[in-house]
This record gives C-alpha cells, sequence and structure tokens, in this order.
C-alpha cells in the first residue's frame, strides 16, 4: 500500500512539471505574435521628428556703400575769445549766456565819458594848432614878400618859414590824437567779431574793464558751419588721399549709434603726418550743421563712405553663425531640410552681412531658430508677420 501511494506521489509531481513547461511555451508564442497581430503582420515605423520652426530671409544683390568707421570729436568752426581794448567800467551786457549771435551785433559798453572827454580835449588842441599854423602861413608869405623886396633879413624870413613848417606837423599830430580818441571811443562799445554762440559770461555788468587782460569777458564759439574731427588706420590713407583726388569724399556724423537722419558733411582735412603712436592718421569734416545736431566738445559716431560695391550678396548679419571652422548660416532646401554652409563675410554693415563666398542670390537662409538645427533637419519656415523682423 505505501509502495503505490509513493508511485502515486511520484506521478503527480512529474505531471505538474509537464504542465508548467507547456504553460511556458505558450505564454512565448504569445508574446511572439501579438506585435505582429497588433501590426496587421507588418514592421512597425520609427516616429518622424517634429519640423523645427525658423524664420527666414533670402540672400539679395544690392548696392552697398563701403564705409570706414570711427568715433570723432566735434570742434567750433571758429573760436574768439572776446577782450576789452579799453580801460573803464563795464556799464551794459547786451546779451544773455548761451545765447546765439550774429556778426556785428552788441556784446558790452564800456563807459565811454572818459574817452569823449578825451576827444573834445584833443580837438580843442588841434583848433589852437590850426589856428596858430594858419597865423604863421599868412605871416611867412608877407615875410616871403618883404625878403624879395629886401627889406627884412633871410635869417628872419627863414625863422617865421620854420615856425609855419612846425605849427604844420603840430596840426598833423593833433589830428592823429583826434582820431585815436575817437578809436579808443568805439572801443567802448564791443560787438560780436563773429557769429555763433555766446558761453558763460566771465565778467558782469559793474566790474572795471582793464584792457587786453589775460581773461576774456566771454567766448563766441562758430557752429554754423562746424568741424568733426576723427582718425582711421593709416592702411586706408592711400585710398582716402584718391578719392579726395577724384571728387568729394561724404561723411556722416550722428550722435547715437543707427540714428535715423545723421548729419551729412565732406572730408576737407588729412592732417600731414601720421601718428606713430597709434598708427591712425587724423581727418577733418565739415558740416553746415543748419539745424544745431552737432555741439562742440561733443563725440559722435562716424561713418565717411570711401566707395560702392555694386551687386553685394547682402545677407541679414543675425542668420551668421560661428564655430571653430569658421562661420557658416542653414541653408534651407526645396524639401524643407537644412544644410550648414560654411561661408566668408567681407564685412559687416549695420544689421547685414557682406557675403564674399559660399552663397547664392536667391538661396533661402534661416535668420532665427538655428539652436536647434543639425544638417538634415526639417523646418517649417514661419510667416513674415510672426517674425516680427
Amino acid at each position: 500500500m505505501e509502495i503505490m501511494n509513493e508511485m502515486s506521489a511520484k506521478s503527480y509531481s512529474g505531471l505538474e512539471k509537464t504542465a508548467n513547461v507547456v504553460a511556458l511555451l505558450v505564454l512565448h508564442c504569445l508574446l511572439i505574435t501579438l506585435p505582429i497581430a497588433c501590426s496587421g503582420g507588418r514592421d512597425a515605423e520609427p516616429a518622424q521628428k517634429p519640423a523645427v520652426p525658423v524664420a527666414a530671409a533670402v540672400a539679395i544683390q544690392k548696392s552697398v556703400a563701403v564705409e570706414l568707421y570711427a568715433i570723432g570729436n566735434v570742434e567750433a568752426y571758429s573760436t574768439v575769445s572776446v577782450k576789452s581794448q579799453a580801460n573803464g567800467e563795464l556799464i551794459q551786457v547786451h546779451f544773455t549766456e548761451g545765447q546765439g549771435v550774429k556778426k556785428g551785433d552788441p556784446l558790452f559798453t564800456i563807459d565811454p565819458r572818459p574817452y569823449e572827454a578825451a576827444i573834445k580835449q584833443a580837438e580843442a588842441n588841434m583848433a589852437k594848432d590850426t589856428a596858430q599854423l594858419e597865423n604863421a602861413r599868412r605871416e611867412a608869405h608877407r615875410f616871403e614878400e618883404l625878403s624879395q623886396q629886401g627889406l627884412v633879413a633871410q635869417e628872419q624870413y627863414d625863422r617865421v618859414r620854420t615856425t609855419a613848417a612846425a605849427l604844420e606837423s603840430a596840426v598833423q599830430a593833433d589830428k592823429a590824437l583826434v582820431e585815436n580818441a575817437h578809436l579808443q571811443l568805439k572801443y567802448c562799445h564791443i560787438h560780436a567779431p563773429i557769429s555763433g554762440v555766446a558761453g558763460s559770461l566771465i565778467v558782469d555788468q559793474g566790474n572795471l574793464i582793464k584792457a587786453n587782460a589775460d581773461t576774456p569777458m566771454v567766448v563766441i564759439n562758430q557752429i554754423q558751419p562746424i568741424y568733426v574731427s576723427f582718425s582711421v588706420p593709416e592702411t586706408h590713407l592711400s585710398e582716402i588721399k584718391k578719392r579726395m583726388s577724384s571728387g568729394q569724399i561724404g561723411v556722416d556724423a550722428a550722435a547715437t549709434k543707427g540714428e535715423a537722419h545723421p548729419a551729412e558733411g565732406v572730408l576737407v582735412f588729412v592732417d600731414n603726418t601720421v601718428d606713430n603712436s597709434t598708427g591712425t592718421i587724423r581727418l577733418k569734416a565739415t558740416f553746415d550743421n543748419k539745424e544745431n545736431q552737432l555741439w562742440p566738445g561733443q563725440f559722435v559716431n562716424v561713418a565717411m563712405t570711401l566707395a560702392v560695391q555694386e551687386d553685394a550678396l547682402v545677407i541679414p548679419s543675425r542668420a551668421v553663425q560661428a564655430a571653430e571652422q569658421g562661420q557658416y548660416v542653414f541653408v534651407i532646401n526645396k524639401d524643407l531640410t537644412v544644410d550648414s554652409r560654411p561661408i566668408s563675410v567681407a564685412r559687416t554693415v549695420g544689421s547685414e552681412a557682406i557675403v564674399e563666398k559660399g552663397l547664392q542670390p536667391g538661396e533661402q537662409i534661416v535668420t532665427d531658430g538655428q539652436l536647434r538645427l543639425v544638417s538634415g533637419a526639417k523646418v517649417e519656415v514661419k510667416p513674415a508677420a510672426e517674425n516680427g523682423k
């Protein structure tokens, strides 16, 4: 009986192991056939990456100015330090500080009374000497007749004639004194020697003025026209001289970079020596400055046009990317994929880059969204209104 029970237990254990093996085989078959059933018996296709939204622009050809850029300093066209040529009390100031004045406008008046008195005294002395001269001439004429008749000695006639000549010289001296007195009176009324803008008033009404003092009474700067001086590298000197010999060189000056309406002028001066310490040459341009855009002492951004490059290939400068191998752009193909293409940029003018080689006119390039791109990536070009650029 025990032997039969032992055989029954062994049989049950073998059946249990067989059932477990069959279950594992069935589960394995299900795992293999399930993807095939779900896919309809075909291999699953890999998921595609979404297109990258980008902004784009087209490489175009146009005329571009060849310009040099520098920082310039505005200088007055002429500067006059007004000083008095007469001594006396300053009794009137005819302008206010910072006021625009025209040539000939009254500026100061110095007390003229001492000079008016000097004129009267000089005129009185001249009148006295003139009367004596007239009497001496009549007397000399009488003595000449008497001398011819032998009634007076020649020595006496010569003495009378010498007296008349001396009085004539005295009258001439008196005339010079009268003219000088009038001139001194004229110096009491100081007028603007040039048209310009008056600076700070250095002396006030009531002060005693010294003739030809070291300190001026006021400084006037002429600002119409006005100069802008600036320096450029000496390597451009030959081109500048060549352009000046064939015509005028235009110069623009603006107080802020990118100003919409910069002041327009003309290059008028090239220094006669190169600064050895900086390797630059000093230039100067003149501007009409009709609207007083420029002010003496001001620093401005200067752009000097040397030539105009025709049919230059231009793209937005923000499209240009930099890498260890050099500069490159992403070019958009017809199938809306992009390629990374190396380019050579000749120079940058404002927000535009002048491409020397690497692109053709009409090719479309990416201007925004480059960080998410690699060669072969799919892109979606955003409309211009969305670009906002």
